[in-house]
């Protein structure tokens, strides 16, 4: 029985979400442009739509891909009006390798790792390389990588819009760095990997809490990336991931309710990766190299090795928190410090420095730290602060699993004190 319109649909979004950023790499490195590439993807996962109603799905619907985006590129160039050499010589070229044996899956995640690299040039201010490789290769949206970065979606668009420029611009080569050259793009590409873990690990929006393919991903390049550079924080990072991941089966329940970390089923815990990620963390901190990934990795692995959420070791956790502001002093490192000293001095400790960080203005649309704040406020006995906290999380967050948790715990509120 052939497929549904709707069920070729589905199936054609969801490759979208997991496979375009494979795609777009190595249609980069076939076409060697950024934009014709992003194009002719775009027009071949359209061309998927109708082709694949009557068709049906290829075996390998990655490399038809790539292959009709190839073909679409071509037929681009020829439209324009007026090709010079430069653009004769592409169609020639192109034209010479389609009929070339599909990618192999192995030369397409080596091209994902160089589009990275090259998003991440030095050339490119900080925030522009971060936001072009967010969109462009991990397939974040404009709205997603805002939410990361605290701002709007139209300021984020623009970075977009000015690295790519740039990237034209220098004519920037599409390539992994030359060792001596790591350094100083491996700040950047860490970023890229921790910010698309945290959208796999807490999507920004959508029915599920988690997105597997883009925690697995990241992961992926995390330890390519420690591999190629083995440096502590490359290390660390690739910990952190891993103790954050190894708590995803108890992360929600089997309706897709939202789990609190103190809450959860340890025994769904993944020990494998547990042990792994704690090896990591030992091995950089270690190196006495570290920073802020590694101080991470090392406060989540104080929460993997506690056998219950009564046995954490909240007077460490703070400590390690401490360092962690004084190397990088965000607003929401000081929020999860803050909730760190309620847990170990009490809910009115932590209050008062919640409020204090919301009175400061840099967590005013952060729906976790009116959800912390309001947590701390029905442990105090203050209702209506806790609803009011409550309701404004609620107005901030797009995720459906946080959505009914935080409703239930208005609803809560409303049936009275906790016995």
């Amino acid at each position: 029985m052939a497929p549904s319109p709707d069920q070729i649909t589905k199936t054609i979004e969801n490759l979208y979400r997991s496979e375009s950023g494979r795609v777009l790499a190595t249609l980069v490195r076939l076409l060697g442009d950024l934009d014709l590439a992003e194009e002719s993807m775009h027009e071949a996962f359209a061309a998927a739509l109708e082709s694949w109603a009557v068709a049906g799905v290829p075996e390998k619907p990655r490399p038809w891909l790539i292959s009709t985006a190839r073909f679409k590129a071509i037929d681009a160039i020829r439209r324009r009006a007026r090709l010079d050499g430069v653009q004769k010589d592409l169609v020639a070229h192109l034209e010479s390798r389609a009929d070339d044996d599909p990618v192999e899956d192995e030369e397409i995640e080596d091209d994902r790792l160089r589009l990275i690299f090259t998003c991440c040039h030095p050339a490119l201010p900080p925030e522009g390389q971060i936001a072009l490789t967010l969109r462009e290769i991990c397939g974040l949206t404009t709205e997603e990588i805002a939410r990361a970065f605290l701002v709007t979606p139209a300021t984020l668009a623009q970075r977009i819009v000015r690295a790519k420029a740039r990237i034209r611009e220098a004519a920037i080569p599409y390539e992994v760095p030359k060792p001596k050259e790591l350094p100083e793009r491996l700040n950047a590409v860490l970023q890229v990997v921790y910010l698309v873990f945290n959208e796999g690990y807490s999507a920004a929006a959508g029915a599920e809490v988690t997105r597997a393919e883009l925690t697995g991903e990241a992961i992926r390049l995390g330890r390519q990336i420690a591999e190629l550079q083995p440096e502590p924080e490359a290390i660390g990072l690739l910990a952190l991931m891993l103790l954050q991941e190894s708590r995803r089966a108890a992360r929600t329940s089997p309706a897709g309710d939202l789990i609190l970390l103190d809450t959860q089923d340890r025994s769904l815990w993944n020990r494998e990766l547990i042990a792994e990620g704690v090896e990591l963390v030992e091995r950089a901190l270690s190196s006495r190299r570290f920073g802020p990934y590694t101080l991470q990795a090392a406060i989540a692995a104080v929460h993997a090795e506690a056998e219950s959420a009564a046995a954490t070791d909240w007077r460490q956790i703070v400590a390690l928190y401490d360092q962690l502001a004084r190397i990088q002093p965000s607003p929401v490192v000081h929020l999860n410090r803050a909730v760190a000293i309620a847990e170990r001095d009490g809910a009115e400790a932590g209050l008062a420095r919640v409020d204090l960080l919301l009175e400061q203005g840099g967590l005013a649309r952060y729906y976790l730290a009116h959800s912390a704040r309001a947590e701390l406020c029905r442990r105090l006995g203050r209702t209506e602060e806790a609803r009011v906290s409550y309701e404004r999380a609620l107005g901030l967050t797009q995720q459906e699993p946080e959505r009914q948790f935080l409703q239930k715990r208005i609803r809560q509120l409303d049936q009275g004190p906790e016995n």
